[in-house]
């Protein structure tokens, strides 16, 4: 019987930080200082290649840093697309990602789930590049 109440308490604080959640947007910027791309086979572009980093993100405003990310992607096709993992770390928990981050124009990926207040999110992050120089990114979590 307590086995029972705890499974229904589980599930009853999981559905409901879910139904939170659901049409919840983020509006972020990362400012993609650290990004570090470390060549394999060569120093050209290459299959195999990493890209890893560790970067500030702010506001939609850019103006205050309200958290983190941290994440590696792996070149899958040169000149074209990276295949991306990384957590975004704010106040109130963390979300993942991972899916295609492509080299031109915009990117959609999976948000994989989450921590905290985020704890098992779904929904899609649409990325969007600031700049030519690649030196921005308008990151918008949109949860389900």
């Amino acid at each position: 019987m307590t086995r029972s109440i705890c499974l229904i308490a589980t599930a009853t604080v999981l559905l409901t930080a879910r139904i939170a959640l659901a049409g919840e947007r983020l509006p972020l910027v990362e400012r993609a200082l650290s990004d570090t791309i470390t060549h394999v086979g060569g120093k050209d572009d290459s299959v195999g290649n990493l890209l890893t980093f560790a970067n500030p993100v702010f506001d939609a405003a850019n103006k205050t840093q309200i958290g983190s990310d941290q994440g590696f992607c792996v070149r899958v096709a040169v000149g074209k697309s990276w295949e991306c993992l990384w957590t975004v770390t704010l106040k109130s928990g963390q979300i993942t990602v991972e899916g295609p981050f492509q080299d031109q124009g915009d990117s959609i990926l999976a948000i994989t789930g989450g921590t905290g207040k985020y704890a098992g999110a779904k929904g899609v992050l649409k990325l969007h590049p600031r700049d030519a120089q690649a030196s921005a990114y308008d990151f918008d979590y949109e949860l389900e």
